[in-house]
């Protein structure tokens, strides 16, 4: 009988693993890539004395697209919503988000890791109907960033 919570089974299909736990963790559905990618990093850099080898690139990439594209399908939900009334706006959280939103534009996105807040930000960007593109490169940008931070504190962990 297959046992589908060994070890075993989900190795040879990690990349998927990280790309479906990176993208739910996106959405508003509760999840934790950050575990689940040090879990998958950690056999890695032991096996290749700590060096970057195309397997954690591989780990990396799948984590990053999975990642953006949970916040872009958040981002897409918010512009399904009726075009932005900010006087409808009575929970103080939504009301500071719109506020950093509106003073910083775009940029705000390379927050979108941030739990809770950056799920926010990413559908407020969608209500508001910022621009696509830049939203995409700014929301991929900050979970890159966020991602290779992990994989240095996943390393310095482990030395």
């Amino acid at each position: 009988m297959l046992d589908y919570f060994t070890w075993d089974f989900w190795q040879p299909h990690s990349l998927w693993l990280m790309f479906i736990s990176a993208f739910l963790s996106a959405t508003v559905l509760p999840g934790n890539s950050e575990v689940v990618f040090l879990a998958l990093m950690s056999p890695l850099a032991l096996k290749d004395n700590f060096s970057f080898s195309s397997d954690m690139l591989a780990l990396l990439t799948s984590a990053v697209i999975g990642n953006s594209l949970g916040s872009l399908t958040t981002y897409w939900l918010g512009r399904w919503f009726p075009e932005a009334n900010l006087r409808q706006c009575a929970h103080p959280r939504t009301r500071w988000a719109i506020e950093k939103m509106q003073r910083y534009g775009v940029i705000i996105l390379l927050f979108s890791w941030v739990p809770i807040v950056g799920d926010l930000f990413c559908a407020i960007a969608g209500w508001l109907r910022l621009n696509g593109v830049l939203t995409m490169l700014f929301i991929t940008l900050g979970k890159l960033v966020r991602y290779i931070f992990l994989m240095f504190f996943g390393w310095a962990t482990l030395f």
